[in-house]
């Protein structure tokens, strides 16, 4: 992989104190992002001030909008996807346990209110073997379909301007892209951008130590790049479709899931936290939210 010339842009600190922030989202002029080992989902105008919008006792993870307002919240522990109205209130929108394979993780909603879900697909944090897992989608009505199969921890998930959905496969080392029918239906799957050679393995430790770039979370700009948080590397990337590193910014912390937003999406938002494993994670309240300025502005979904 081409090296690039680490840039110097200025990150500021926006939130601190927390357990382990990811899946932010910019929705009517705040920024939503859960906090996993706190069980709630927080609303933050940017500039310091916030708002606990949800509990989620099965640990929150990603977040969406519907068409009529509502917001979609991933439990990822017992594998449902919640609906919050604007009273606060959350009700079960689709129960996945039949459909998974692992803990429940990432998740992107269309303009039609249809749910791409990951999933774990094995014990990460327990140690097991890594095994690649499933795609799934929930339809608006709650019905709940495999939409791709053979992923490598889909993680992070971006909608394209054109219907194109893009997910990174974290131990796989790629973002791989699929077009999305009028009826949901995944097709045409390609590599979108392969960031060296797949660990052949299924020992995580040795995977970790071979991958490049740790694709985990993502958001879309109006140039059609994709910006992606290297998970195992303490830095972001600005990715150009066929692999191309355009921009890279060191955050010198782990850097887990990135959002940009702000009032004219120029504000690039980053959850910051030394390390990833639960137990490290759990017991401490070491996370950030970091924000730096970027060229081009926010494009797609979320």
């Amino acid at each position: 992989m081409e090296e690039v010339q680490p840039s110097a842009r200025e990150l500021t600190v926006v939130l601190e104190g927390y357990s382990y922030l990811e899946c932010p989202r910019w929705h009517d002029g705040r920024l939503w992002v859960s906090d996993f080992y706190t069980n709630q989902v927080v609303a933050t105008d940017g500039r310091g001030g916030t708002e606990v919008v949800a509990e989620v006792p099965g640990q929150p993870s990603g977040l969406g909008f519907l068409p009529d307002g509502r917001a979609l919240i991933v439990s990822m522990r017992d594998h449902r996807v919640l609906a919050r109205d604007a009273t606060g209130e959350l009700t079960e929108h689709a129960d996945l346990s039949g459909a998974v394979s692992g803990v429940l993780n990432d998740m992107v909603v269309d303009e039609h209110g249809r749910a791409f879900v990951g999933n774990f697909g094995f014990d990460l944090m327990g140690g097991a073997a890594l095994r690649y897992t499933t795609l799934t989608r929930v339809d608006p009505d709650g019905t709940v379909t495999t939409a791709a199969q053979d992923l490598g921890f889909p993680n992070g998930m971006v909608i394209l301007p054109g219907g194109v959905l893009v997910v990174a496969e974290t131990f796989a080392g790629r973002l791989t892209a699929f077009d999305v029918g009028g009826d949901g239906e995944l097709t045409n799957r390609r590599v979108w951008a392969q960031f060296g050679e797949t660990p052949g393995t299924e020992d995580v430790g040795e995977a970790v130590e071979r991958l490049e770039v740790g694709p985990d979370g993502l958001c879309a700009d109006a140039d059609g790049a994709i910006w992606v948080a290297d998970a195992l590397h303490h830095r972001v990337l600005r990715v150009a479709e066929g692999g191309e590193i355009l921009e890279e910014i060191p955050t010198g912390t782990g850097v887990f899931a990135c959002m940009l937003g702000g009032d004219d999406g120029r504000t690039l938002f980053l959850c910051a936290a030394p390390s990833f494993p639960e137990h490290e994670r759990r017991p401490v309240r070491e996370a950030q939210l970091l924000a730096v300025r970027v060229d081009i502005p926010h494009a797609g979904l979320p």
